[in-house]
């Protein structure tokens, strides 16, 4: 089969790039995920705990929330400690900016419009410059402006972009570029088209999000819906899955959604299909058991688990590793692709961790040896 595959094929829409911290967003820069810690900002202690989970399911940006003098006063502990960037998370008060782009924030989550006056706005950028803080403009359809609540009569796509379109005009009047924007809704329909017609309106970054979205379940649904048509149609430069559920949670599903879209590889890509009386083993504790003990590996490659012979030996060719369901407990191993050996019910679990952590190590070898070529 041709390895080439223009089905499958994304073209991401262009935009400037700019920076958040050390992480690159927008231009040909990979899809940033992000997420945002749900404890005390000015419990320190317990933040970094948090940011530390979140750092190791992969995420590239973790925002905070500082509501209050006593985060921003723990936000500096919390991004001497943190090793990804940190946005500080502000809403009406400009202060609170100031002493989070002192305290090192990479990016401030801020609308200018909800700050106060021109000068105020001058204060922030100026505190951003001097930090070298980027901006995120977050317009949500739950905080629109009266004005345009009246104008439009309810949130609609037109009302989220003109928002977006009046606070990059607050920034642009102040000669400050470095923004990236989201409009975000809860409603999968109306932020889906707001962000299409915002992406035809500016070269900025867009931060995608279903906000609000629900669960872990019900939430991953709606966000995977719109912003997988969004990212399906090149829109967007760094996500947040936005869930009732622990941050690190948003940050795995986030991976999945990209790394099924072909946008990101990050770790094990599980195929897997959904067992039936064929099945030669109980593929469906068998997967969340490698789910489990498979967390921790990084490097790209994927895995198939197939409970019988139906399906398995074709998922297997597509697949660094698989397993394919046998008769008598004893299950067919595939290595890339072509049949190599046995194995027993009762060793399997161990046996498949094994070889996955064997090949990412190979890979891993394969990857130092080029670079150093």
């Amino acid at each position: 089969m041709s390895s080439v595959r223009p089905w499958r094929d994304i073209a991401r829409r262009q935009c400037r790039q700019i920076m958040v911290g050390s992480v690159p967003i927008g231009g040909d820069a990979p899809i940033a995920v992000q997420t945002m810690t749900n404890t005390l900002t000015s419990d320190a202690d317990a933040t970094i705990a948090q940011i530390r989970r979140c750092e190791d399911a992969g995420a590239d940006i973790v925002r905070v929330s500082c509501p209050d003098v006593e985060s921003t006063v723990a936000l500096k502990e919390i991004v001497r400690a943190a090793q990804v960037p940190i946005v500080a998370d502000i809403h009406f008060h400009y202060k609170r900016a100031l002493e989070a782009a002192d305290a090192g924030a990479a990016c401030l989550r801020i609308n200018p419009g909800n700050i106060g006056s021109s000068d105020r706005v001058a204060e922030v950028v100026r505190a951003a410059k001097a930090n070298g803080c980027a901006i995120r403009i977050g317009v949500n359809a739950g905080s629109l402006e009266k004005d345009l609540l009246e104008k439009y009569g309810e949130p609609c796509p037109e009302a989220l972009v003109e928002s977006a379109l009046d606070h990059i005009k607050l920034l642009q009047d102040h000669d400050f570029h470095e923004y990236k924007v989201a409009v975000k809704a809860s409603d999968v329909f109306l932020a889906v088209s707001a962000y299409m017609g915002l992406a035809e309106a500016v070269d900025c970054p867009l931060h995608l999000g279903i906000t609000e979205a629900g669960g872990l379940i019900g939430g991953t649904v709606k966000s995977s819906i719109g912003m997988g048509n969004l990212l399906w149609a090149g829109i967007g430069d760094t996500i947040r899955v936005s869930l009732s559920a622990e941050p690190e949670e948003e940050v795995r599903v986030g991976f999945e959604m990209l790394k099924a879209l072909g946008l990101r590889t990050r770790g094990v890509r599980v195929v897997s299909c959904p067992s039936c009386a064929r099945q030669g083993f109980d593929v469906i504790r068998t997967v969340e058991a490698l789910e489990n003990r498979l967390s921790h590996i990084k490097t790209p490659m994927s895995l198939s688990v197939l409970g019988c012979v139906v399906n398995g030996p074709g998922e297997a060719r597509e697949t660094d590793i698989g397993i394919t369901g046998g008769g008598n407990g004893k299950h067919m191993v595939y290595l890339s692709g072509v049949t190599d050996h046995h194995v027993q019910s009762e060793d399997m679990l161990d046996h498949i961790v094994a070889l996955v952590e064997k090949k990412a190590a190979e890979i891993e070898a394969a990857g130092m040896a080029e670079a150093a070529e």
